[in-house]
């Protein structure tokens, strides 16, 4: 069984990292008799762990429309036909039966579990993550160490969307969907070498999957901290990043906007 439990989490929920692809993480919130996943790619390694823990699948929650998001979802609502799915406004994912926008609330009752929208593009202009004050589902937008490739948004819109979880509590943890972390902080180490939270932070990450363990989730908290994605602010990784412009040329970090940093940090981030 390729999944990891993870007890720490909350208090009343239980919370497991279903393994998929590479290294996609399908989050599964269930109890003793049912199941709420979120962005299954693949259903075969869900209904493995449904069919193991005699779960019930109750609902879909869909993040965007990346396929490595979306693509069990047909398989799993033919295996449970009375599971809901929720995700964006976007009718290009054919399946969902609930769209939601920001300022939505959905009431998973069984978990004990409420959950707001906020709309987050950037990513792709479809994105959405669910969130409340003590976790959030936040799909490609938001890793641990990074931010989802900018395949869809411009940098401000982009930069708007990662403020908007920066803005959450700060003990808010962090449900991305991808084993990104190890990668993410190498890039984190190139441009904010001198923070020492991120350092440590690096030492437990490499730590963590030298025996294959997840890194997940993270929390609001410490992103602020070691996130080059979350600190545009940062003078010491403007002066990292613009030392030279890509014609030679010394840019002023003292006059550079925050966008403007983000919209640097991403591109290097591509080119890493």
């Amino acid at each position: 069984m390729s999944t990891q439990t993870i007890n720490e989490l909350t208090t009343k929920q239980n919370i497991t990292a279903i393994k998929a692809f590479s290294d996609n993480y399908i989050w599964c919130v269930h109890n003793t008799k049912y199941a709420c996943v979120v962005d299954p790619g693949d259903a075969a390694p869900v209904l493995e762990f449904l069919t193991h823990n005699q779960l019930d699948l109750l609902y879909i929650l869909i993040t965007h429309h990346h396929w490595d998001h979306v693509g069990g979802i047909t398989e799993l609502k033919s295996a449970y036909p009375n599971a809901i799915i929720y995700g964006p406004m976007n009718p290009k994912i054919d399946a969902i039966e609930y769209r939601l926008v920001e300022g939505n609330e959905i009431q998973l009752k069984e978990f004990d579990l409420t959950l707001s929208i906020l709309e987050t593009p950037g990513h792709t202009l479809d994105h959405i993550v669910y969130k409340n004050r003590e976790l959030v589902f936040c799909g490609d937008t938001l890793f641990s160490g990074g931010c989802g490739r900018m395949f869809e948004g411009t940098p401000e819109v982009f930069y708007s969307s990662l403020q908007k979880l920066a803005n959450l509590p700060k003990t808010t943890k962090v449900f991305c969907t991808h084993e990104y972390t190890q990668a993410n902080l190498a890039f984190g180490l190139s441009v904010d070498p001198s923070n020492k939270k991120l350092n440590d932070y690096n030492d437990w990450v490499e730590e963590r999957r030298k025996n294959d363990q997840i890194t997940l989730p993270s929390n609001i908290g410490q992103e602020i901290e070691i996130n080059p994605f979350l600190r545009c602010h940062s003078e010491a990784i403007r002066q990292t990043i613009f030392a030279n412009s890509i014609n030679g040329e010394n840019d002023n970090s003292v006059s550079v906007t925050n966008i403007a940093t983000f919209a640097k940090l991403r591109k290097l981030k591509d080119n890493f």
